[in-house]
């Protein structure tokens, strides 16, 4: 099952529900395939999110972000991210964790390609 057909909506209307076992970091879901789980969401991280729990970051999937506003520090790079950056993540690339010390809000696209 494909991701459903969506118009233009506010993106408050998606629920921001909390996401991993992260304090402060939570989601809104835009678009989901149930078959698969991959998602269109977007992510937020509040001031002083940490990331080190969840570890550094690997999947099965292709992954495409844009950062909204704010920042994100990778803790592996020790390198910097802030708004108007993108980032295209193939399947097994490993990334993170990160950390925001003002907050970071990103758009992120999951998907899988044949």
């Amino acid at each position: 099952m494909a991701k459903p057909e969506l118009e233009f909506v506010d993106q408050n209307l998606f629920e921001e529900v909390p996401f991993s076992k992260v304090e402060g970091l939570t989601e809104r879901v835009i678009a989901k395939d149930l078959e698969s789980g991959v998602a269109t969401r977007i992510l937020m991280f509040a001031p002083g999110v940490d990331t080190t729990p969840n570890g550094v970051q690997i999947h099965d999937f292709w992954e495409e972000l844009y950062i909204i506003e704010g920042s994100l520090i990778d803790l592996n790079l020790n390198q910097e991210f802030t708004a108007g950056m993108v980032a295209c993540r193939p399947p097994g690339m490993k990334h993170g964790p990160w950390k925001s010390p003002n907050g970071c809000k990103t758009y992120e696209v999951r998907y899988y390609s044949k």
